[in-house]
């Protein structure tokens, strides 16, 4: 069987969580934690990173940050992981979904301006498989109305849009370090922040309401309690375990890179006879090769497509389902607008094997069992 996902290892992970356990250091903010932190910074150019124990609490730091509050609203897709709601929705907030543009399964920008109430307070585009939004006009349009942008890049590290790094771009970024992501620390994500007046609170909040890194900083004796937080520190042997994956960011993205090529062009054939969509990449944008999805004609064939690659030895899934069609999400949100492709769209994605070591020899007989499925196929 071809697993969907193999979690990323490249050797030195090891070695790296054996060190930060001979340190003595194995809670929060230790010496591979502020490598990590720095790496991000400087690939991204922003202002400030701090990693946290995943892109949800990442999300919920922006939030507080965002001072979401009871009756606010906040603008984003339906196509997206719980996440991207759970953190605004926990604050109070009213979830406002609004369409999908079918192309790149991303926010329709267009459609935004229109959501925007007096209620509005943030916009959360969601950068779906690495691939970036139209940023240039959802930033407009958030400086027009006085909103913060909070990106929601957990798929997003190393992709780009007008050469800016995704996660760079709003006031806030969001990045996943999950196992099933590019780079991994087996939970974890990061925060990243544009604005630098945001960065004394945000350590605060990460550090339980404390100003603990001035301290350690020594810019202050004794630490105290001086707003509410929570504990979004990674342990550091999870800092360790990814740091050994950063030192090696472009070997892995060029493995993965080297993969989606070869599915796209073993694939063009079948999408050139119409019986296949393959992923569109806008001119403006660089991926990450986070994932390789292809989008049948409707949910009957994707249900057969998937059991037969199943039973074919190759583990194909499909992904999110709408949230405002799940029952929280008719609780805590609202679609507004027309639903024309965020349901249709989801349910005709499937997504193929896509991970670092992923062997030719793999893509080159996945793709065989697909065309397989096309030609037996009724």
């Amino acid at each position: 069987m071809i697993n969907f996902n193999v979690p990323p290892f490249i050797g030195n992970e090891i070695e790296y969580v054996k060190t930060a356990i001979e340190n003595h250091k194995i809670c929060g903010d230790g010496d591979f934690t502020k490598k990590c932190n720095a790496w991000i910074e400087q690939n991204a150019q922003t202002k400030k990173a701090l990693l946290t124990t995943s892109c949800t609490h990442a999300t919920e730091m922006a939030a507080i940050l965002c001072d979401i509050k009871p009756g606010d609203e906040v603008i984003m897709p339906s196509y997206t992981f719980v996440s991207t709601a759970d953190a605004f929705v926990l604050r109070g907030a009213k979830a406002v979904f609004v369409d999908i543009r079918p192309d790149t399964m991303n926010i329709d920008e267009k459609l935004i301006e229109d959501a925007i109430t007096d209620k509005t307070k943030a916009v959360v585009p969601v950068h779906y498989a690495g691939v970036g939004c139209e940023m240039d006009e959802i930033m407009r349009i958030a400086k027009k109305h006085n909103l913060y942008v909070v990106e929601d890049a957990a798929q997003g590290i190393m992709s780009t849009y007008k050469g800016k790094a995704l996660g760079s771009i709003g006031d806030f970024g969001c990045y996943s370090f999950h196992e099933t992501k590019n780079y991994s620390m087996g939970e974890g994500g990061a925060l990243l922040i544009k604005d630098e007046n945001h960065i004394e609170r945000a350590e605060i909040i990460r550090e339980k309401g404390t100003n603990r890194s001035k301290f350690f900083r020594g810019q202050i004796d004794k630490y105290t309690w001086v707003e509410a937080g929570s504990s979004y520190l990674p342990s550091e042997m999870n800092a360790a375990y990814l740091y050994a994956q950063l030192e090696q960011a472009d070997m892995i993205n060029e493995n993965r890179l080297k993969s989606w090529n070869s599915y796209y062009e073993m694939l063009k054939p079948l999408a050139d006879e119409g019986k296949i969509e393959l992923p569109f990449i806008p001119k403006e944008c660089v991926h990450n090769a986070h994932m390789f999805y292809i989008k049948l004609k409707d949910l009957d064939i994707r249900t057969r497509f998937i059991d037969y690659m199943k039973k074919n030895g190759v583990y194909c899934v499909f992904h999110y389902i709408p949230l405002h069609s799940a029952p929280a999400g008719e609780k805590y949100g609202r679609f507004h607008g027309n639903d024309n492709y965020t349901t249709k769209e989801s349910e005709r994605l499937v997504r193929l094997p896509m991970f670092y070591g992923l062997k030719e020899s793999e893509v080159e007989m996945i793709c065989d069992k697909i065309r397989e499925f096309f030609k037996n196929a009724r």
